[in-house]
C-alpha cells in the first residue's frame, strides 16, 4: 500500500509543495490525499492525477478531521495558524508527524513533552520566514562557530515584493501572501531587539519611521523596518552572547513612510467595527480618519492633518490607490478598519495575469576570530514564474514537502515540537533548494558593529 501524505489546505502557497510531491511520488511510493473545504478549485492535472486522492474537508468536523489523520503516514498542515493546533492534537493522539510552515504558537509549544515521549516530529517554521532563515542563517552560524568564531552580530531581512518588470505602481509593492498579514503587520506590542549590548524597542506608531537600508546588486536599494520581536529567537540560534540581534521586513524605499500615513489615521485598527461600512464610498472611509470641517475638501483636511505637501510623493501614492474616489463602494459589512483598507488597497495591489512577484532575502554575520572582528554578508533573490507558480509559493512550500519526505523517510530523527535550526534539517533542504534555484551569495564586507571612537549607541 502506498504511504500516505495527507496535505490540509490546498491555498496559494501549496501550488509547488504538491508537485514536488508529485514528482516523488511513483519513485517513492506515496499517496497525496488533499483535504480542503473547497477542493474544487485545485487544478484538473492535480485532481486527476493517479497518485493524489482529493477530498472536501471542513476542518471544523471533528470525526472526519481525524479520520483523515488515523489514515494518514504523515500530516501537511497549510490551515491558517490559528487552526493548526486540533490537527496538532490529533496527531498526538494517532502517533502522527506533523509538518507546518507556521511560527509554533503557546499552545503547541506545550505539546511539546507529549509530542517527544511518544518519539513524533512536529515541525513547524519550515516555510520562508520562518524558514530558510532559520536554516540559511544556522548554516552560517554553525560553520563560524566551528571554526572557532565569536557571533557578535546577527541582522535577518525578509521580503515578499514584485518583480522588477512587474514593480508598475507608485508604492513599487502588489500582494504576493496573506494581504491581511500586510495590512496587521507589526501590531501587538513594540518591536524589540539589541543593538551592541542596547536592547532597543519601537512602539507599533513608530514603527514605518525606523527604517535601515540594503543593497542587493542588480536589484538595487530596499528599506527595512524591524519585525516585532527580534529577540525570542536568542536562545535557539544560541546567540545569547551577541550584541547585536535584528530582524526586519523589506520593502522598496519609501514604502514604510507612506505606509505610515495609514497607521497614524488609524485605518489598520483591528480592533473595533464600523457598523455602516457596506455601500460606504472609498472618500468617505477616508473621511472618518479626519476632523470636521464645513469647507474644506477630504483631501485638503487630511494634507492639514498629517502635513502632507501637495506635491509630496506620498500624495500620488495616496491618490493612486483612490483613496479620495467618492463612486467606488465598500463591499465589507461591519468591517474594521484594517478589513476595509485591505479591501481597498486589494483592488490596486492585486497582481496581475502577467506579474511575477520576488522574494528577496539578507543576512549579516558579525563575528570575531581570533582577536579581529569580521563580517559575511548573504542574500537571495527568488523570482516567480506567474500570479499562481510564484515565488513566494515556491519558498514556503518546496522547504515543508522537502521536510515532509525527510522524515517519513527516517532521514530527520529528532523528536519534539521544533523548527528547523539543526543540521539534520537544514543541510539536505538547503542542498535541495538550491538545485531549484534558491541560493545564497555571500560576500565578505567590512564588519559594521560597534566602534570604540564613534558615539555612544
Amino acid at each position: 500500500m502506498s504511504r500516505r501524505i495527507l496535505v490540509i489546505g490546498a491555498g496559494k502557497s501549496t501550488a509547488y509543495l504538491m508537485q514536488y510531491l508529485l514528482d516523488k511520488s511513483e519513485e517513492q511510493d506515496l499517496l497525496i490525499c488533499i483535504a480542503d473545504k473547497q477542493p474544487e478549485t485545485l487544478s484538473e492535472s492535480i485532481q486527476n492525477h493517479q497518485r493524489t486522492e482529493v477530498i472536501a474537508l471542513d476542518i471544523s468536523r471533528g470525526t472526519e478531521r481525524r479520520k483523515a489523520i488515523q489514515e494518514a503516514a504523515i500530516v501537511i498542515s497549510m490551515l491558517p495558524a490559528r487552526l493548526h493546533i486540533e490537527v496538532a492534537k490529533d496527531c498526538l493522539e494517532f502517533g502522527k508527524n506533523l509538518v507546518t510552515a507556521s511560527y509554533v504558537s503557546k499552545e503547541m509549544r506545550e505539546m511539546d513533552e507529549q509530542v517527544r515521549s511518544k518519539k513524533l516530529i512536529f515541525m513547524n517554521e519550515i516555510g520562508l520566514d520562518p524558514g530558510i532563515d532559520h536554516m540559511s542563517a544556522m548554516e552560517v552560524i554553525d560553520r563560524i562557530k566551528k571554526k572557532g568564531g565569536k557571533m557578535l552580530l546577527f541582522e535577518s531581512f525578509t521580503g515578499g515584493l514584485v518583480a522588477p518588470e512587474s514593480d508598475t505602481n507608485l508604492w513599487n509593492y502588489k500582494f504576493t501572501w496573506n494581504p491581511r498579514n500586510v495590512v496587521v503587520a507589526g501590531q501587538g506590542g513594540a518591536a524589540k531587539f539589541i543593538q551592541e549590548g542596547t536592547y532597543k524597542y519601537i512602539p507599533y506608531h513608530k514603527l514605518f519611521r525606523r527604517t535601515e537600508f540594503l543593497e542587493i546588486e542588480g536589484y538595487g536599494t530596499f528599506e527595512a523596518y524591524a519585525n516585532r520581536d527580534s529577540l525570542s529567537y536568542r536562545e535557539a540560534y544560541g546567540l545569547g552572547k551577541a550584541l547585536t540581534l535584528y530582524r526586519g521586513t523589506m520593502r522598496r524605499v519609501g514604502f514604510s513612510r507612506a505606509w505610515n500615513i495609514f497607521v497614524q489615521l488609524g485605518m489598520t485598527d483591528d480592533d473595533y467595527h464600523i457598523e455602516n461600512s457596506k455601500g460606504m464610498s472609498f472618500r468617505e472611509f477616508t473621511n472618518l480618519f479626519l476632523p470636521y470641517s464645513p469647507t474644506d475638501s477630504v483631501e485638503l483636511k487630511l494634507r492639514h492633518y498629517l502635513k502632507i505637501d501637495q506635491d509630496d510623493v506620498i500624495w500620488g501614492k495616496l491618490v493612486e490607490i483612490n483613496l479620495f474616489d467618492a463612486d467606488k463602494t465598500i463591499t465589507t459589512a461591519n468591517g474594521t478598519p484594517a478589513q476595509i483598507l485591505q479591501e481597498i488597497l486589494e483592488q490596486s495591489w492585486t497582481l496581475g495575469p502577467e506579474d511575477r512577484d520576488m522574494i528577496v532575502m539578507y543576512h549579516k554575520f558579525g563575528y570575531e576570530l581570533n582577536g579581529k572582528k569580521y563580517q559575511l554578508d548573504s542574500n537571495t533573490v527568488v523570482l516567480g514564474e506567474n500570479p499562481k507558480l510564484t515565488a513566494m509559493a515556491k519558498t514556503v512550500g518546496l522547504p515543508v514537502a522537502m521536510a515532509c519526505l525527510l522524515i517519513l523517510n527516517g532521514e530527520i530523527t529528532r523528536p519534539g515540537v521544533q523548527i528547523p535550526i539543526h543540521k539534520e534539517v537544514y543541510d539536505p533542504i538547503l542542498r535541495e533548494l538550491k538545485t531549484y534555484g534558491v541560493a545564497f551569495n555571500e560576500f565578505e564586507v567590512p564588519y559594521l558593529g560597534y566602534n570604540p571612537d564613534s558615539v555612544a549607541s
